[in-house]
């Protein structure tokens, strides 16, 4: 008869099998799916490791470690990831949220709380004081990360969330139910900004867009390459395509005291900084991420626009 195996044991054969594979992290990556799998904190692992686990229990946790030696990323196989401190459902139809995109978060909440206040339309432009509902757009929602945290920040907060893929519209509907914000969230599958009514206006307009440039995905992490959508990383020959887009059609749908927020990659900022003011944007400013790299470029109207 084989003898049970402890916690410690499956940590430690599963960090050998998880190394040999190439994962980044491996102890730490076993640890989390072990503790998934047994319903516990991580740090309880620690408190536990002569548990013995079932055959049933084993069994599973070996094909979680198995699923991630095959570089499905960890977030996708335990089904969600913390954003903002918030609990964010995935899956193979949107991208995981990075660390990087909790500052834009950061950023257009502490904007919104600060804006005029409008209702979403150009007939209040002028007529709404500054306790007035917030507009904002979340174009490329994905999973709705950054529109679910605009709302739970700003109470007062609208947000039109766009997204092209109906399967990542279902998850960001999810996730909105499940933070209780689905009646300030309207998500909408739109190409571009097409599904946008003329007469809206957003005191914010903020984004992630795909901006890697399409010869460089096939050369991504597997995590990514192989599982995350591509639609939601291709950025077109340089990776630009998106800025390019909302640079020349976003504007009439700015309040004249507005902002777009966006995020972009390594390398990018002086191309995009060239194309911005070239169409007629103020770059009001490159803010860096937490490692010093310029990340988000905040934006504003140059000459506003009739």
């Amino acid at each position: 008869m084989v003898p049970p195996v402890t916690v410690l044991e499956v940590i430690q054969r599963s960090a050998d099998f998880l190394t040999k594979k190439g994962v980044d992290s491996p102890r730490l990556q076993a640890e989390l799916l072990l503790a998934h799998r047994l319903k516990l904190p991580r740090m309880k692992l620690y408190l536990n490791f002569e548990q013995k686990l079932t055959d049933a229990e084993l069994s599973e946790v070996r094909e979680l470690v198995q699923r991630r030696g095959r570089r499905e990323p960890l977030q996708q196989i335990v089904g969600s990831t913390s954003f903002c401190g918030l609990e964010i459902a995935v899956n193979r139809h949107v991208l995981v949220p990075r660390p990087e995109t909790e500052l834009l978060a950061e950023r257009g909440w502490e904007f919104l709380k600060n804006a005029r206040g409008k209702a979403g339309t150009k007939e209040t432009e002028e007529t709404e004081g500054p306790t007035g509902t917030r507009a904002a757009l979340d174009f490329g929602t994905g999973s709705g990360c950054l529109a679910i945290a605009l709302a739970i920040k700003n109470l007062q907060a609208h947000i039109w969330a766009l997204d092209q893929s109906s399967e990542a519209l279902e998850i960001a509907r999810q996730n909105a139910s499940r933070h209780g914000v689905t009646d300030r969230i309207q998500f909408l599958q739109s190409k571009g900004l097409s599904a946008l009514s003329p007469e809206q206006r957003f005191d914010l307009i903020i984004s992630n867009p795909p901006y890697i440039p399409s010869g460089e995905i096939a050369a991504l992490q597997p995590e990514v390459h192989d599982y995350e959508p591509k639609e939601a990383l291709d950025g077109g020959a340089d990776g630009l395509d998106f800025y390019r887009m909302l640079g020349a059609e976003a504007r009439p749908f700015l309040q004249k005291e507005g902002r777009m927020m966006l995020e972009f990659g390594a390398g990018q900022a002086d191309a995009l900084r060239q194309i911005f003011e070239s169409q007629n944007w103020i770059v009001e400013s490159i803010v860096e991420d937490y490692n010093q790299h310029p990340r988000i470029v905040i934006l504003k109207h140059g000459q506003f626009p009739n």
